[in-house]
C-alpha cells in the first residue's frame, strides 16, 4: 500500500485516541450503554435481609390522605420503626416547611373559632415538635438536596460528618450552591443528615450516584453513606483524595471501603427491582408489617407514587422509585458488590486502541481485506470479551468501544483505500473494453486487470449459433434504417435469453449470434444452459413475431416472421484474447466451434429448430432430444451423430415423448438396416404422433430417401452415414 494512506491511518489513529481523551458526550454514552447491557445480561444478584423500603405508595395515600402528611402520623410510623428494631431509618424526602396542620397553625388559619378553644390549640406542642421528638429516641438520618440557588447556611445548621483526608477535593467532587434543608427543629434532633440527590445522565439514565457533595465550604455525605455511618456507630467518613487524581474512595470503619470514581461517585450495581424488599407505610402503623422485615434493617421512607414524582430510569428499569437507588447502593456496599472504573482504564484502553490500530495499518495491506475483516472481528470480539470478563468477574469496567472503534475505523478506511484503487482500475478496463467484449469478461476483466494481455487455455466449453433462416428475403422489406431497428429488436431478446443463463455473447455477425458457455466464468452445466437458451429464443421469437405481425397488418404491408436455426456443439477448444497487440477479442478457436457452426447450418436441412452435437447431448439426455442422423459435414471427415431438440424437460417427461420417441429409434433402426418395409411402418406411427406434428420436414425428408434407396439400394457396406454438401 502506498505510504499516502498509512500516514492517514496513523492521523486517523491519533484523532481517536485524542478522542479519547477528550471524551465527548456521545463517546459516554456509548461506553455507558455498554456497560447497561453488561448489567442487563448479569444484573446483580438480589441481597433480601439488609434494606426495606418502607413505601409511600399509592394504598397509603389512599388510606392516610394525601401527602404532605401530618408530622405527628410521621411521628407515630417513626416510633413502630423504632419499637420494630429498625437498624437506621433513613428519610429520602425532605421537611422543608412547618407542618401546616399544628395546632397553632390551625388555630390561626380558623379565626372563627372561640377564644377559649383557640388559646387551648395555640398551648398544644407543634406536630413538628413531636415529629423531633421521635426523631430523637431514634436513629434516623434525614434527607436533603443541592439546590441551584444561593441560599444562606443557618447558623444553627448541624456540622457535616465528613473529614477530609488529602487535598484538592473541591475541584473534583459535585458542587451545590446551596443546600434544602429541614426546618430546624427537625434537622437539629436528627442522628444524621445526607444529601438524597441522584442526578441522571445526559440520556436521563441514573448510573453514578454521588457519595458526596461540595456545598458553600462545606462536604456533605449522600443519604446512603450517612446511614452506613450511623449504623456503623462512627462519628464521621473518612474521604481520601489527591489533587492529581481526585476521590480515592470512602471509609468507614467497620464496613467494606467505598469505592468511588474520581469524582466521588459510585457505579451502581443494580439487581432486579424486589417487591418483598417494599412495605407500604399504611401497615407499619396498622401494625400488618412482618416485623422480620424491619428488624435490623436499613429502612428507607421514599415514595412509589406516581404523583409525587420520583421516578428515575436506570439501566434494569425505566421506572424505578428513586428511594430504591439508595437501597441499591447500601446493598452494594454492604454485600461488597461495588462496580468500579479503574484509575488507569483511559491508558489500558487507548494503548490497546494504539495496538489494534497498529496491527490493522501492517496488516492489512499484506494479508488482503478479508483476512483483516477477520482480524478486525477478533480484536472487536477480544475487547469485548476482555471487558465483559472484567465486568462479571471482577466487577470492574473497561471500555471496549475504544478498541473496536478504533479497528473499524482503521479497517474501512484502508478498505476503503485499496477499493478506490482498485475501482479505478475497473472503472478504466470498463471504459476500454465494454463495447467489444461481453459483460461477464468485461468483470472479470475489471476483477484482474493482469489477465489484459494474448493468449488462451484448453476449457471444455458448449457453443452456440443462430441465424435467421430467410434473412435476404425479411430484408427487402426495410430500408437500411429501419433494417437496423429489425435487428436490434431481434437481437435484443435473444442475447437477454443467452445472459440470462451464463452465456457470453461472442460476437454479432449481421443476423447471426455466436455465443458461447463455461468461459471466463465456469459453469458445471453448461451443456444444459445452451439448450435452455436454444428453446428460450424460440418462445422470445414468437412474441417478437406477434408484435412484427401487428405492425405490418397495421401499416398494410406484407408480413414475414423470423425463424431462426440453432446449432448447438460442447467439445475442448482453445478460449482467450485473441488478435494483435493493437486490438484482441476474447474468442473462441477449435474444430468444435467450426461444427456448431455447420450444425446450425443444418437445421434447415432437417427441419428443425435447433441441431444438438454428439458431445452434448449425453449431458443433456432429459431434454426432447430425437436422433436425426448420422453426417459428415462439409470440411469433416469423420461423422457425427447429431440430435433435434424439439422440447423441455417437461415434455421429455410426457408419456407421449416416450411412446414417440421409441418408434422413432425403430424407424432409424430399420433404415440404417435396409428394411424399408419397416421403416415405413414406424415411419408412419411417427407422423401420427403429435411430436412427429412438431418436425414434419424431418419425416418428409425420410421418407423421400427411403424412396430413393428403394429403387437405388445404398449397398451392402452402407454405413447410414449422410454426407452433407451445404454449410
Amino acid at each position: 500500500m502506498p505510504t499516502i494512506p498509512r500516514v492517514i491511518a496513523l492521523a486517523l489513529l491519533a484523532g481517536v485516541v485524542a478522542l479519547r481523551v477528550i471524551d465527548p458526550v456521545s463517546l459516554q454514552m456509548l461506553r455507558v450503554r455498554t456497560f447497561d447491557v453488561y448489567q442487563q445480561i448479569k444484573p446483580r444478584p438480589q441481597t433480601p435481609g439488609m434494606v426495606t423500603i418502607v413505601d409511600i405508595d399509592e394504598e397509603s395515600l389512599k388510606r392516610l390522605g394525601q401527602w404532605p402528611w401530618p408530622r405527628t402520623l410521621l411521628a407515630r410510623m417513626l416510633d413502630r420503626l423504632t419499637m420494630m428494631r429498625a437498624a437506621v431509618v433513613g428519610f429520602d424526602v425532605v421537611f422543608a416547611e412547618p407542618d401546616r396542620m399544628s395546632p397553632k397553625s390551625l388555630a390561626e388559619e380558623l379565626p372563627t373559632l372561640p377564644p377559649g378553644v383557640r388559646g387551648q390549640l395555640a398551648s398544644l406542642p407543634s406536630n413538628d415538635a413531636l415529629f423531633a421528638e421521635a426523631i430523637r429516641h431514634s436513629r434516623v438520618v434525614l434527607g436533603q438536596t443541592g439546590l441551584p440557588l444561593d441560599r444562606p447556611v443557618p447558623a444553627d445548621a448541624p456540622k457535616p460528618s465528613v473529614a477530609v483526608l488529602g487535598d484538592g477535593l473541591t475541584r473534583w467532587v459535585e458542587n451545590h450552591r446551596s443546600l434544602l434543608r429541614n426546618i430546624p427543629e427537625i434537622d437539629q434532633a436528627a442522628a444524621g443528615h445526607g444529601v438524597f440527590t441522584v442526578a441522571a445522565e445526559t440520556d436521563g439514565v441514573v448510573r453514578r450516584v454521588p457519595m458526596v457533595l461540595y456545598v458553600q465550604g462545606n462536604f456533605y455525605p449522600s443519604l446512603s453513606v450517612e446511614m452506613l455511618r450511623l449504623a456503623a456507630g462512627q462519628k464521621s467518613v473518612l474521604i481520601k483524595t489527591r489533587d492529581d487524581i481526585g476521590v480515592e474512595g470512602l471509609r468507614i470503619r467497620g464496613l467494606p471501603p467505598i469505592r468511588t470514581d474520581a469524582n466521588g461517585r459510585v457505579w451502581v450495581y443494580f439487581a432486579k427491582s424486589n417487591p418483598a424488599q417494599y412495605v407500604s407505610a399504611y401497615r407499619i402503623l396498622d401494625g400488618t408489617a412482618p416485623p422480620e422485615a424491619i428488624a435490623n434493617h436499613l429502612i428507607l421512607v421514599g415514595t412509589s407514587a406516581a404523583g409525587l414524582l420520583d421516578i428515575k430510569a436506570t439501566p434494569l428499569s425505566p421506572f424505578l422509585p428513586g428511594v430504591e437507588v439508595h437501597a441499591q447502593i447500601l446493598e452494594n456496599i454492604l454485600t461488597n458488590a461495588q462496580l468500579q472504573q479503574p484509575r488507569d482504564a483511559v491508558g489500558v484502553e487507548v494503548c490497546l486502541a494504539v495496538a489494534i490500530g497498529l496491527a490493522m495499518i501492517v496488516l492489512l495491506p499484506l494479508i488482503g481485506a478479508r483476512p483483516t475483516m477477520a482480524l478486525f472481528l477478533a480484536a472487536a470480539g477480544g475487547a469485548v470479551a476482555w471487558s465483559w470478563h472484567a465486568f462479571a468477574v471482577q466487577k470492574v469496567l473497561y471500555d471496549p468501544v475504544l478498541p473496536s472503534l478504533t479497528a473499524l475505523v482503521i479497517f474501512i478506511f484502508l478498505t476503503y483505500t485499496s477499493y478506490a484503487k482498485e475501482e479505478a482500475e475497473r472503472r478504466q478496463v470498463r471504459s476500454a473494453f465494454s463495447h467489444y467484449m461481453s459483460p461477464a469478461l468485461v468483470e472479470r476483466l475489471a476483477a484482474d486487470p493482469s489477465r489484459l494481455k494474448l493468449g488462451g487455455e484448453m476449457r471444455d466449453m458448449t457453443l452456440l449459433f443462430c441465424d435467421v433462416r430467410g434473412f435476404t428475403t425479411i430484408s427487402e422489406q426495410f430500408d437500411a434504417e429501419g433494417l437496423t431497428r429489425l435487428i436490434n429488436r431481434f437481437l435484443t431478446p435473444m442475447t437477454e435469453v443467452i445472459l440470462t443463463r451464463q452465456g457470453t455473447i461472442d460476437k454479432y455477425m449481421g443476423d447471426c449470434i455466436m455465443a458461447f458457455w463455461n468461459a471466463p466464468l465456469d459453469d458445471p452445466s453448461h451443456q444444459a444452459h445452451a439448450c435452455e437458451s436454444a428453446l428460450g429464443m424460440i418462445d422470445a421469437l414468437k412474441e417478437l413475431n406477434e408484435n412484427l405481425k401487428s405492425e405490418a397488418e397495421a401499416e398494410n404491408r406484407k408480413y414475414i416472421p423470423i425463424n431462426v436455426g440453432v446449432g448447438i456443439n460442447s467439445g475442448v477448444v482453445c478460449v482467450g484474447n485473441m488478435g494483435s497487440e493493437q486490438r484482441f477479442d476474447y474468442s473462441v478457436l477449435g474444430d468444435d466451434v467450426n461444427l456448431a457452426s455447420r450444425l446450425e447450418g443444418q437445421s434447415k436441412t432437417y427441419g428443425v429448430t435447433t441441431v444438438v452435437g454428439e458431445n452434448t447431448e449425453p449431458q443433456v439426455r432429459d431434454f426432447a432430444l430425437l436422433e436425426l442422423d448420422l453426417i459428415r459435414v462439409k470440411g469433416k471427415t469423420v461423422p457425427v451423430r447429431i440430435f433435434g431438440l424439439v422440447g423441455d424437460r417437461a415434455m421429455a417427461a410426457t408419456p407421449e415423448f416416450a411412446a414417440h420417441r421409441a418408434a422413432h429409434h425403430r424407424l432409424l433402426a430399420a433404415y440404417r438396416a435396409q428394411d424399408w418395409p419397416a421403416a415405413e411402418t414406424a415411419l408412419a406411427d411417427c407422423r401420427a404422433s403429435p411430436i412427429g406434428a412438431l418436425i414434419p420436414k424431418f419425416y418428409e425428408m425420410i421418407a423421400e430417401r427411403i424412396v430413393i434407396f428403394r429403387e437405388a439400394s445404398p449397398g451392402a457396406d452402407w454405413d447410414g452415414v449422410f454426407v452433407a454438401t451445404s454449410k
